[in-house]
């Protein structure tokens, strides 16, 4: 393996190690945030998120609190903002299923034993879901 490939290599097991890190350290309003913007993935104005993630909340977000969690899920990378468009648009910067996906490659690649972890895992799911690996490896 050449210094670059390396590299490279080492970038993408920092990056897995940061973002695993990153969503565990969410608060609740940042998953709310979240949840709503996986669900509108043309994005939307600050006071369409704001009134989706207060439908589910006994305590009402405020619209500034609402805007500083989008600012720092913008600075965390997770989310963008469309700034050409009045009102600004905020969108998730991956589907959920990506950002499940990519949960599951780190903890994953954190097991000290692959294949016994994958072996566990395929123990505590439904016959549904093995069947549907059966049918998406081919």
């Amino acid at each position: 393996m050449n210094t670059f490939t390396l590299q490279r290599v080492e970038q993408k097991a920092n990056f897995d190690i940061e973002y695993t890190q990153l969503m565990r350290n969410l608060g609740e309003l940042e998953r709310s945030i979240m949840g709503v913007l996986w669900e509108a993935p043309t994005g939307l104005p600050v006071a369409e998120v704001r009134h989706r993630v207060n439908a589910d909340r006994t305590q009402p977000a405020a619209l500034t609190t609402v805007l500083t969690v989008l600012s720092r899920l913008e600075s965390k990378g997770l989310i963008a903002t469309e700034r050409g468009e009045r009102p600004r648009r905020y969108r998730a910067l991956d589907d959920h299923a990506s950002h499940t996906a990519q949960l599951m490659r780190d903890v994953l690649g954190s097991s000290q034993d692959r294949e016994a972890a994958l072996a566990r895992f395929l123990d505590t799911v439904p016959r549904s879901d093995v069947d549907t690996l059966r049918r998406l490896l081919g």
